[in-house]
């Protein structure tokens, strides 16, 4: 009786996600009737060259993607759409079907796509038309598939919105970035320096295909960003004004309705601020369903702030009498002084490390130039130099990031990675170069200035990196063993811990593996070994002391 309780339950919360309000937002579509719709016709030069009357898209020597495209917004979406619509199929294919990893049963599966209708039912009230309408010149060339998940604009649309809906409804936190800024007396020739990480994890095939997208609309400030297929959003970017944009998650609770997804915010920002200031005037206006960090550079001030946003609160922190500024994702204004989520986190994640390691790193050095930048970005140990085992979070370098950038806003000039992670040579771009010129000139070659490129981490070729290469296939092999309850062979457990000595995730799935299995002396060894280690968060320490009371009740 129970059972069948549940079920007309479900039936009646199903019911409801899926009929209150949903209607509208499925069936909204941007009105693009004032925008010319006409697009030069996509042309193949080869498998790693396309051009479309002055836009084009082409692979680098160091295989990242460069995309020039201008118009207005809907012949920007569609233009981006033609060029690039094999890398937005295939990421498209990559993050659904890692939802479908995390989520395998179909019940469920159709249950969230139902609760995601629902949760985005007033999304489309909270974005731009002119972005809807470049949206959906993109969706025009989305994938055939995934269409139980909705039409192609819909699906783009929420993917949008991909890191804002995992964060604030599981606090997945994907985005534990870090960036700072350098000015004045601390950096060589007196000029703005920034340097951010962009730990955005979603796989290592997502990645692989990163696009450094240059862009000159009819409206607003021609600008340069770092993305992926499909995503018009702005994670890392600067225009040609001199102004730059990064984002750095916060901690937040759970909304109850989906709104600006914060990648629209700040490509709002980066097309039409030229200022901190204007920077500022355009967040207020855009209600945010996620608490996050917007990281402003700008040239005209010569100077960093930080924007906070969430939901119930605003803040700016602008820094005085100071020549640096730090941001990791903990928040730092005034506003946020006594909010308690702000605090916790603080307390117990690796954010205030971070913080702190990047202080300590920019204090070691008189002056930065751009390699140090780059060199902050990379480091893979802790505070004081301890060896904390690579991958872990407490470190700049976590050995996931989506991409390292680096911008001087006043030269107009921005260093981008290439894979691995930000492990990789450093690609110059200066953007009075790129967007110079360009009247019925598609570029058949790199738009990069490579006399300034930064060479790649000779770490690349080491065999700690390779044992940390195969740390991560053992990880996750591990812990799948561990969730189905199969059997772990010795050697394998010990090959962990071999292959990343340092790191206390190993000796803590060791501990698991064998506490589940009642082999209680060498579980209390594993967890006693791997306190020993610099532990990433509190509760994760708290996990493994619970783990030893049992042991020792």
């Amino acid at each position: 009786m129970k059972y069948l309780e549940k079920i007309f339950a479900f039936a009646i919360l199903l019911f409801f996600l899926s009929s209150c309000g949903v209607s509208k937002s499925l069936h909204n579509r941007p009105d693009h009737s004032a925008y010319d719709a006409t697009i030069p016709k996509r042309v193949k030069i080869n498998d790693s060259t396309f051009i479309a009357g002055n836009n084009f898209l082409l692979k680098n020597e160091q295989a990242q993607w460069e995309l020039y495209v201008e118009g207005n917004p809907l012949q920007i979406g569609k233009i981006t759409g033609s060029l690039t619509q094999e890398l937005m199929q295939k990421q498209e294919a990559i993050f659904f079907n890692k939802v479908e990893e995390f989520v395998p049963s179909k019940f469920q599966q159709y249950f969230l796509r139902k609760f995601l209708a629902w949760y985005a039912r007033k999304m489309y009230l909270h974005i731009p038309e002119e972005y809807k309408a470049e949206i959906y010149g993109m969706s025009e060339y989305s994938s055939s598939n995934f269409s139980e998940i909705g039409e192609p604009y819909l699906r783009l649309l929420y993917l949008h919105a991909a890191h804002d809906i995992g964060h604030a409804l599981q606090d997945l936190m994907l985005v534990g970035c870090s960036s700072f800024a350098v000015w004045g007396d601390k950096t060589i020739d007196g000029e703005l320096l920034i340097g951010r990480n962009f730990d955005f994890y979603v796989g290592d095939d997502f990645a692989k295909e990163k696009i450094i997208a240059f862009v000159n609309p009819t409206e607003g400030h021609n600008f340069m960003s770092v993305t992926w297929g499909g995503m018009m959003g702005v994670v890392s970017g600067m225009n040609d004004q001199g102004l730059t944009v990064t984002i750095n998650a916060g901690k937040s609770e759970v909304p109850l309705v989906a709104k600006t997804p914060i990648s629209i915010v700040t490509r709002e920002i980066l097309q039409y601020a030229s200022t901190i200031e204007e920077a500022v005037e355009i967040a207020k206006k855009r209600e945010v369903f996620v608490s996050e960090a917007i990281f402003i550079g700008s040239a005209k001030d010569k100077k960093a702030a930080i924007i906070e946003v969430a939901p119930d609160n605003f803040g700016v922190y602008d820094v005085e009498n100071t020549d640096e500024l730090i941001c990791s994702n903990h928040f730092q204004s005034e506003a946020y002084k006594n909010d308690e989520r702000n605090l916790k986190w603080i307390a117990e994640s690796h954010s205030k490390y971070r913080f702190d390691r990047m202080e300590e790193l920019i204090s070691e050095q008189n002056k930065l130039n751009v390699p140090d930048a780059v060199a902050i970005l990379r480091n893979k140990k802790g505070l004081d130099n301890k060896e904390i085992g690579f991958g872990n979070e407490k470190a700049l370098n976590q050995l996931l990031a989506h991409h390292g950038i680096v911008f001087k806003p006043e030269s107009g000039k921005v260093w981008v990675s290439s894979n691995p992670y930000q492990l990789g040579e450093f690609v110059e771009y200066d953007l009075d170069e790129v967007f110079s010129n360009r009247e019925g000139n598609p570029s058949m070659t790199t738009l990069s200035s490579p006399k300034e490129n930064v060479p790649e981490d000779p770490f690349v070729h080491s065999k700690e990196y390779k044992d940390y290469e195969a740390y991560r296939i053992l990880e996750r092999e591990v812990e799948a063993a561990i969730s189905k309850e199969e059997n772990i062979s010795p050697e394998t457990l010990s090959a962990l811990q071999q292959k990343n000595p340092e790191y206390w995730k190993a000796y803590y799935l060791t501990g698991k593996y064998y506490f589940g299995k009642k082999y209680r002396a060498a579980a209390r060894n594993a967890f006693e070994m791997a306190l020993t280690k610099e532990i990433t968060t509190v509760p994760d320490k708290e996990r493994i002391e619970k783990y030893l009371q049992k042991l020792k009740e």
